[in-house]
Parts: C-alpha cells; structure tokens; sequence
C-alpha cells in the first residue's frame, strides 16, 4: 500500500517523510534540551552567581507582574520563597541547552532527513542564523513566562518543572516551524 502511495503521490509522500524525521528528531532533541534546563541554571548560578544582564530592558507590567523585556538576556527574578532565578545564569543555560541541541539536530536533518550533500559551511552558516532567530524569540518569551509564573508558582519544585517543560517545549515548537523553513531551503542539494 505504502508503494503504491509513493508511485502515486511522490511529492506528498517525500512532504510526509521529511516532516515525520524532522519532527522525531526536534523531539528528541528537545528531551535532551529539556534535561539539561533542569540542573543547568543552577550550575551556572554556581559558577557565576546572580548577575544580571539584559537588552534592550523594557520594564512592562503583565498580569500584575512587573517585568523587564529583553531579546537578549534575562532579569534577575526573586519568587515568593525568596530563591533568585533568571539572570545571566538562566541565559547560559538557554544558550548551552540550544547550541547542544543544535550540535545534534544538525546533523541528523543534514545527513538523514534531508539527505543533503550540498556544501557543508553555508548550510551551517544559515541553520546558526536560524538558530539565532529563534534564540531571539524565545528569549523574550521566557523574559515573560518566567517571571509570571515565579509569582503565581509558589512549589519552587514544581515551578522549575513547569518553567522547563513549558520553555522547552515551546522552543521546540518555534524552532521546528523557523528550522525547518530554513533547513529545508539549505538542504535542496
């Protein structure tokens, strides 16, 4: 049956092919980068301590929680118990959590996926730039989720869980969308 829809249908069923790879590879990867937001803050705030570093730092007020914008950056955030999170310790993670993902993703897209043999450093010079917008993003939505649920989210336990799955995931779902855009233009030949 399987045959007779590729001889039929070539076009629909590569579409099917590509997209299913893409997003079991995403998948994984976003498990893996999901894994590694859950101790990662922490160890960075070990390392550095609670610096704080943002731009453009736009204050706002949203749900009654006042925060400051960034694209790049996070603020330093105090919750209800009093542990600090956000910071310079959350943006390396996020950046580390990213740039590992994309070590592995990369690869697997170029070489299974999209079964690419085109050259090898432009490909990974647009898949970075996409990589990067996408960083953008979600920086500025984690400027706005963590803050929001550092006050409504009293459990730190289960406030950290929820920050890391809802951040993952989203990131997964933006950069499955902005990736796999790019990847699939880069990855023609």
């Amino acid at each position: 049956m399987l045959k007779n829809l590729e001889e039929k249908y070539p076009k629909v069923m590569e579409w099917i092919r590509k997209g299913g790879l893409f997003l079991i590879f995403c998948y994984l990867v976003t498990f893996l980068k999901m894994l590694l937001l859950m101790f990662l803050p922490a160890t960075f705030r070990n390392l550095i301590g609670n610096a704080e570093w943002l731009w453009p730092n736009i204050p706002v007020n949203i749900m009654g929680v006042k925060l400051n914008l960034a694209v790049i950056g996070n603020a330093l955030e105090t919750d209800a118990n009093g542990v600090i999170t956000g910071g310079l310790a959350f943006t390396l993670a996020n950046l580390t959590t990213i740039f590992l993902g994309e070590c592995v993703n990369f690869p697997l897209q170029r070489n299974v996926t999209f079964k690419s043999k085109g050259a090898l450093l432009p490909q990974i010079a647009a898949h970075f730039s996409a990589t990067l917008v996408v960083f953008l993003v979600m920086n500025l939505f984690t400027c706005i989720w963590n803050p929001v649920t550092n006050a409504l989210i009293t459990n730190e336990a289960l406030r950290n869980t929820l920050q890391s799955i809802v951040t993952t995931v989203v990131t997964g779902g933006v950069a499955m969308v902005i990736i796999f855009a790019v990847d699939n233009k880069i990855f023609q030949s």
